[in-house]
């Protein structure tokens, strides 16, 4: 596996992962239960960890695509800034969790505001890498970047009708 597939293949991990943890970190604040939202800290421990890895594959799946005729090179400048805010958030909301998994262990005291402070960062984290990914998919779509699809007819030219 080459470093384009593991960076095309991995960089789903911090968009659904930070979404996802958002999602379960809200459901453990509405039913007050610590072991679902250390549950969501641990998505986010995953995201940050799955958005180092894809920022370091990154510039081996950009080396790969320069010379490819239609890749933009603007955009590419475009994705790799993106990633760095998001990959600074995802690391942040990461550490964060881990370290609130281990403080909120017995001081039940801090539980909620550091839920809400980990759900806060979270939704930064998850519009920053939805971004990215957003221009990411810019450097190689051309049906995203002009908004326009090609219709070729579904592959269907030279298909026989077998009703």
């Amino acid at each position: 596996m080459s470093q384009v597939h593991l960076h095309l293949l991995i960089t789903h991990l911090p968009v659904f992962g930070s979404l996802l943890g958002a999602l379960v970190l809200a459901y453990g604040l509405w039913t007050r239960s610590h072991q679902t939202t250390t549950a969501a800290y641990m998505l986010f421990i995953l995201s940050g960890i799955g958005a180092g890895i894809a920022y370091l594959t990154g510039e081996g799946a950009e080396e790969a695509v320069e010379g490819i005729q239609g890749v933009s090179e603007q955009m590419i400048g475009l994705h790799e800034e993106s990633a760095s805010f998001a990959l600074v958030s995802l690391v942040i909301l990461g550490a964060f969790s881990l370290f609130v998994i281990f403080i909120t262990y017995k001081n039940t005291a801090i539980r909620k505001t550091t839920a809400l402070i980990a759900l806060f960062i979270s939704l930064v984290s998850f519009g920053l890498v939805a971004r990215t990914g957003y221009l990411g998919g810019q450097i190689r779509h051309t049906e995203i970047t002009n908004g326009n699809v090609q219709n070729d007819g579904g592959g269907e030219k030279n298909e026989k009708d077998d009703d």
